[in-house]
């Protein structure tokens, strides 16, 4: 059988919906769980990760970069300059919480291997196709760490 082509084009507009159809990006329920390890020195960076995700990124407390980043800081976000004080003033202008108790970034995996630590988080992006609708997908970042501080920055950011 010969299907007409408005009858193809139809189908296929049909079908359009299952095939841009996603499972949401979710985030784990204790997400700071996923921040230690058996072993001591991944556990270390895995925790320093976590103060950068919870008091850096989070909760704004870029007065503590200090603890948490090398002052040379090697960033690879094309958005950002490198060093520990171009970041901190890159970052630091954002309203900064009182209290910073609790990581709620929707953290999807963290894996640590030597020196490395990357970060998989849930994000929400607006839908380009209709601004009245979100999608979720995944983020990540990655750090390299020296004698406990992050020295060098990877993320999947472009420029705008």
């Amino acid at each position: 059988m010969k299907l007409q082509p408005n009858v193809i084009v139809l189908l296929a507009l049909l079908a359009t919906p299952l095939l841009s159809a996603q499972e949401p990006v979710k985030g784990v329920a204790n997400p700071e769980a996923l921040f230690t390890d058996k072993d001591p020195k991944l556990n270390a960076n895995k925790q320093a990760a976590l103060h950068i995700m919870k008091d850096l990124l989070q909760c704004n407390h870029w007065d503590e970069a200090d603890k948490w980043l090398t002052a040379r800081y090697i960033q690879h976000n094309p958005n950002v300059a490198s060093g520990r004080d171009p970041v901190v003033k890159f970052f630091g202008s954002r309203p900064k919480t009182p209290t910073c108790d609790k990581l709620t970034t929707p953290v999807v995996a963290v894996l640590a291997d030597g020196d490395l630590v990357t970060v998989v988080i849930a994000r929400e992006y607006k839908d380009s196709k209709d601004s009245s609708k979100t999608y979720t997908s995944t983020w990540f970042d990655m750090w390299r760490f020296v004698d406990g501080k992050a020295d060098e920055h990877w993320d999947p950011a472009t420029r705008p």
